[in-house]
């Protein structure tokens, strides 16, 4: 499967922005994992951990976010953070 697009951005600074294989988002809604080909999808973000898998199988990394949302597009995935750190 192709790569995800990924971004995490908070007003402050550009976190990460790679090809990654998938992002488990803490939605407000619950946690959606998200692999490249997802459907047009948009979720306010809960204060939680961001799980990043940069490939299948691999251990994720863990960023911790509040507030914001996250958005899915023919881009790729985006998440919009009030903050974000590790």
């Amino acid at each position: 499967m192709a790569d995800l697009k990924f971004e995490l951005v908070t007003p402050d600074r550009l976190v990460m922005s790679d090809d990654v294989y998938m992002v488990v988002v803490p939605g407000t809604e619950g946690d959606s994992g998200i692999l490249a080909g997802h459907a047009p999808y948009m979720t306010t973000l809960r204060d939680g951990d961001l799980s990043v898998y940069r490939s299948q199988g691999a251990q994720p990394e863990k960023i911790a976010v509040t507030g914001g949302f996250a958005e899915v597009s023919e881009r790729g995935l985006t998440v919009l953070a009030e903050s974000a750190g590790a």
